[in-house]
């Protein structure tokens, strides 16, 4: 059986609106399709999987590994490895079975096989909702996956509860400027690369929630978009979803970042005397305006960037004055030094309170957020300047069969100018074909069963300007998880 996804939210999460234009007849497998939709715009672009069969088997998808660009000029590869299973009627459920406890032993030796960090040693649970500690082969993990998943393969054990102490139960945000480590925290935290994370700033647009159980505590961190000057009316929800978290949190995890050791001055590399180093203005900004009703633990991320650690203390003490702190705790989320710390103090301010999610869950949002999330990141991933900030995801069909079949997810990429458009798709489509077939093993990875996904790329001008956009788009809708 495949491995349990997140415990889906009821309200199926962000994409909206079933049916987009695909001006694609139903084909072989695809009995639970709705009906044959309207023809796509040309302001749209269709990825898929490979060339499709012609003539009386035109809408048969082909079975097997399938390579090759599609047919139509602007349609790419999107995602569909192994043998294509049919959907069942009545798809639309985002629930996945838990594995059995054999197929549960069989997904831990695979992965001692080929994890460094698994044949270290059992790791005190069993697999996570997300497809495991199996994960992806490692021959199908591409060089920035493997950066996120250095140490995270593995699900993060379950620190034993002491039944003499009370349960706590918590809600934790963790605030900062953007690009600080905040999303590299949470997926340290859980074990799992549940958000997405790339070097381009203002990754995380949404507030997500990832539930740690540390001891009798149940932490539930909500990863918040990074507070900066915004620019857009997406920017300012942004900021809003970010202050709305804090505001609703039990605990503060302020997250700051260690300073790049290509812009220490001169002085200190060479290790002269003069002014000791300070934090960063915008730092000095958020904590000003964070408020005092919930207790602060202060993070300094990234501390593997400077080895004469030395350096850090006057940095350290400089924050110390600004605030009143629970606890100061340098860390490198990256490697997974001290974040086990930050898990100790923080457990030990959350309230007492029974806890709210089971202890195998992992997070309240729905699986089709992740898909259009997992997409993003491999644009995030692929494109530069202005194309990641103006590309959103939205998640147009999802069906998912009661039976072993394949998981099918129709997505539409949302860009602002016809340049961005043809960016993303790339000559010969290549480019939206590798962004498919990377978000496509991500999903897989996730949801623990096979994933048909297709992907359009749709034109739709000023949408971070326009509240009834970022509403459609799922931005704007006043929550913070």
């Amino acid at each position: 059986m495949a491995a349990a996804g997140p415990r889906p939210a009821k309200n199926g999460g962000r994409g909206g609106r079933r049916g987009a234009p695909s001006g694609q007849e139903p084909g072989a497998g695809d009995e639970a399709r709705p009906p044959a939709r309207a023809p796509r715009r040309d302001s749209q672009a269709r990825a898929d999987d490979g060339p499709r069969r012609t003539g009386k088997q035109g809408g048969a998808a082909q079975g097997g590994k399938r390579g090759g660009a599609a047919q139509g000029g602007k349609q790419a590869g999107a995602a569909q490895g192994g043998k294509r299973g049919g959907a069942a009627p009545g798809g639309g459920a985002e629930k996945t079975a838990r594995p059995a406890g054999a197929e549960r032993a069989a997904q831990k030796r695979r992965a001692a096989t080929r994890s460094p960090d698994a044949r270290r040693g059992p790791s005190g649970r069993g697999a996570r909702p997300g497809g495991g500690p199996a994960g992806r082969p490692p021959a199908q993990r591409t060089a920035g996956a493997q950066q996120q998943r250095r140490k995270v393969d593995e699900p993060r054990p379950t620190e034993p509860a002491d039944a003499s102490l009370p349960r706590r139960s918590g809600r934790v945000a963790l605030v900062g400027r953007p690009n600080v480590g905040k999303s590299t925290l949470l997926n340290a935290a859980l074990g799992h690369p549940l958000a997405i994370v790339s070097p381009t700033p203002q990754t995380t647009r949404d507030a997500i929630l990832g539930v740690v159980h540390h001891g009798p505590a149940e932490i539930a961190l909500l990863d918040t978009p990074g507070l900066h000057r915004p620019r857009t009316e997406l920017g300012r929800v942004m900021n809003q979803a970010a202050r709305e978290a804090a505001r609703s949190a039990d605990v503060v995890v302020f997250v700051a970042e260690a300073p790049d050791p290509a812009r220490l001055p001169k002085r200190v590399k060479e290790g002269e005397d003069g002014p000791p180093l300070a934090p960063h203005p915008g730092d000095l900004t958020l904590l000003a305006d964070l408020g005092s009703e919930a207790p602060v633990v202060f993070v300094l991320n990234k501390v593997d960037r400077v080895r004469d650690k030395g350096l850090l203390l006057p940095l350290l003490d400089a924050f110390s004055k600004l605030r009143e702190f629970a606890a100061i705790v340098p860390i490198s989320a990256l490697r997974d030094d001290g974040v086990r710390r930050v898990l100790d103090e923080v457990a030990k301010l959350c309230p007492e309170a029974d806890w709210g999610f089971a202890p195998d869950e992992l997070t309240d949002r729905p699986t089709r957020f992740f898909a259009a999330e997992y997409v993003r990141e491999q644009i995030l991933r692929a494109t530069k300047a202005e194309v990641p900030h103006a590309s959103a995801v939205q998640i147009e069909r999802y069906v998912e069969p009661t039976g072993e079949g394949a998981l099918h997810i129709d997505a539409t990429i949302h860009v602002e100018r016809p340049g961005q458009k043809k960016i993303l798709i790339g000559a010969g489509a290549e480019q939206l074909k590798r962004i498919g077939t990377e978000a496509r093993l991500r999903i897989e990875e996730l949801v623990g069963r096979q994933v048909n996904l297709k992907l359009w790329v749709r034109v739709t001008p000023e949408w971070r300007e326009s509240l009834q956009r970022l509403e459609e788009l799922g931005y704007n809708k006043g929550e913070a998880s």
